[in-house]
């Protein structure tokens, strides 16, 4: 097992934190890790993806699980995989896809691993039906503070603590995982403007659900009458007959292409205001007004961002803040005021992301739930953002919403409690398998968990 010293950030590059990193190969390093942590305790980490500080442990340790990466067993008759948990998304599309099998739950990136997915429960465009990650596990082996490995299955207050638990009940070594059949490795893509946020809302509630997949762009640079204009973009897995006679060859090939990578450097404020009205406006009426079954590759229409590795490095030295909230059904009128404030205040913000959430999943700190969800990146250094943002948190929690805990990085401690109703339970499970807090975070710290 190797072991260094690192200083490590979230994918948005903020508050850089030096831990001392365990790369274990077996599950006994991994045991062997977590017993010698020592007092700042040690926190699983995947591929790096998730935003904020999840993933880090400043002056303690982290186990970095990517070494353990075995696909064990493939069903492919039935679509069941067992795999080790730092195995990623991308493998797994490799592996399965010519087997006709895809991840049943992905989210704007294939760099994710199956441990940090179901620490995250993780959601995707197709949240609306088929919930978040954690539904699709069929079971789980979690390395405990006192050094057992555990089988935990749904239906157990360990499991329902670990999905979206962001790493604090153990380390996930491994999952049971339910894929989902396809025919083709291709989308099926429906394409339609919407003029501005109601009219947005109203197409997506009005036919959501004739849609396996579900996101719009909006744009929050937008004034006025085009307040929360935006381009929404519904898809299905594309049947065997829809695609090009040359296609039906080789209907399951997995092939996502790759840009060059972003630079090391950008300098600070290349991404601002201007740069961004510019850009919204180009993708706005690029977009057409209304196409239907367009055939995109998956790696278009899932992760785009993908193709340019590093892309997180566009927002300079900085880096930039993922900001997510859901807001319940019948909520409509705190996220029209949200958007509003953000618009006003000329955020300079590319990437903004509106779905319908549809049930919840039993994960006690899972992140979806019911009604309407927002996330946009922002630059980290943009003056008064902390503030601007923890405005915003108030209006969400007053809303009965929630902040993502995976993708946060500033939250205030007494604002999550307010939003995650079952934290009580969290921390009671977790001082019952814990009480010496061999489990711990950056995250976990700021937040009292």
């Amino acid at each position: 097992m190797s072991v260094d010293t690192v200083s490590l950030t979230g994918w948005g590059r903020t508050a850089p934190t030096t831990a001392l990193r365990f790369r274990p190969r077996t599950y006994e390093e991994a045991s062997i890790a977590v017993r010698g942590c020592g007092p700042r305790g040690s926190i699983a980490r995947g591929l790096g993806r998730a935003y904020g500080d999840a993933a880090q442990n400043a002056g303690g340790s982290v186990l970095d699980m990517t070494a353990l990466n075995r696909i064990r067993t493939v069903d492919a008759a039935v679509g069941l995989v067992v795999c080790d948990a730092g195995v990623s998304l991308h493998r797994l599309m490799e592996v399965l896809l010519p087997l006709g099998w895809f991840v049943p739950v992905t989210p704007g990136t294939r760099y994710v691993t199956v441990g940090g997915a179901i620490g995250a429960d993780i959601h995707g465009r197709n949240q609306h039906v088929s919930g978040s990650f954690s539904r699709h596990v069929r079971a789980m082996e979690v390395l405990t503070a006192d050094g057992s490995i555990r089988t935990v299955r749904p239906g157990t207050r360990l499991f329902d603590a670990t999905a979206g638990g962001l790493g604090l009940t153990g380390v996930i070594l491994s999952a049971t995982l339910q894929f989902h059949p396809v025919a083709t490795s291709l989308m099926s893509v429906d394409t339609e403007r919407a003029v501005d946020l109601d009219d947005l809302m109203a197409r997506l509630t009005a036919s959501d659900h004739r849609y396996r997949y579900s996101a719009a762009w909006i744009d929050l640079l937008a004034r006025g009458r085009a307040t929360g204009r935006a381009v929404l973009t519904r898809g299905e897995h594309a049947p065997l007959h829809a695609l090009p006679a040359r296609d039906r060859r080789t209907p399951l090939v997995f092939r996502p292409g790759r840009l060059p990578a972003a630079p090391a450097f950008v300098p600070d404020g290349l991404l601002g205001r201007t740069s961004a009205a510019l850009f919204n406006e180009l993708w706005y009426r690029r977009a057409p007004k209304f196409r239907t079954g367009e055939l995109q590759k998956l790696s278009t229409y899932f992760h785009l961002l993908d193709a340019v590795p590093h892309w997180n490095r566009v927002y300079g030295r900085g880096g930039f803040v993922r900001y997510q909230f859901v807001v319940g059904h019948g909520q409509e009128e705190a996220l029209r005021r949200i958007v509003r404030r953000i618009s006003q205040r000329r955020c300079p913000s590319f990437l903004a992301v509106l779905k319908r959430f549809g049930d919840g999943d039993p994960g006690w700190l899972s992140f979806p739930m019911p009604g309407w969800t927002l996330a946009l990146d922002l630059p980290a250094a943009l003056p008064g953002l902390a503030r601007f943002l923890d405005g915003l948190d108030e209006e969400v929690a007053a809303a009965g919403g929630r902040v993502s805990l995976a993708k946060d990085s500033r939250l205030r401690p007494e604002t999550m409690a307010v939003m995650y109703p079952r934290l009580s339970e969290f921390r009671a499970l977790r001082a019952e398998l814990d009480p010496d807090g061999a489990f711990r975070s950056d995250l976990s710290r700021r937040l009292a968990l």
